[in-house]
């Protein structure tokens, strides 16, 4: 950090009052909330809409998908979207295609929409690895010629 580098820290610290002001960043948070109706939609529209920070909110209520945009926070939107009475969570599914064994039993979910699987995280099985041994190629041994089994 240099001369110049010091002196910006410095002005910035004084000139915002002795503390760093944090800007939240612009972020996309995507919830699945159960509805029903026209008039759950318009409940969960308003209750998101007066948080401060929310520039659009888009409802599909066929996918039961809701989308925030603004500088807020995950968490904060969630807890706004529970109190209006409906079961919500952060939006659980990804496309199948960016999941390794979509049709796994951990990622495959029928409630999901279609072309979507639950996200699960890739988890190392502790498993143990049969292998399979061809049985034409124990037949024939390429070390000793004449050990041939089918003469």
């Amino acid at each position: 950090m240099g001369v110049s580098g010091t002196l910006e820290y410095l002005s910035d610290l004084v000139g915002s009052g002795g503390h760093k002001n944090k800007k939240k960043q612009l972020q996309t948070v995507e919830l699945k909330v159960r509805m029903d109706c026209d008039g759950c939609e318009l409940k969960v529209k308003n209750a998101i809409s007066s948080l401060s920070g929310v520039k659009k909110v888009e409802i599909n209520r066929k996918q039961q998908r809701v989308t925030v945009t603004g500088y807020v926070d995950s968490n904060k939107v969630l807890k706004k979207a529970k109190s209006t009475g409906k079961k919500a969570e952060i939006w659980p599914y990804v496309p199948y295609n960016l999941v390794a064994q979509p049709y796994a039993v951990q990622a495959y979910d029928k409630k999901a929409p279609p072309g979507y699987v639950r996200n699960v995280e890739n988890t190392v099985t502790t498993g143990t690895v049969t292998r399979y041994e061809d049985p034409y190629t124990s037949i024939f041994s390429d070390d000793n010629p004449n050990a041939c089994s089918i003469m």
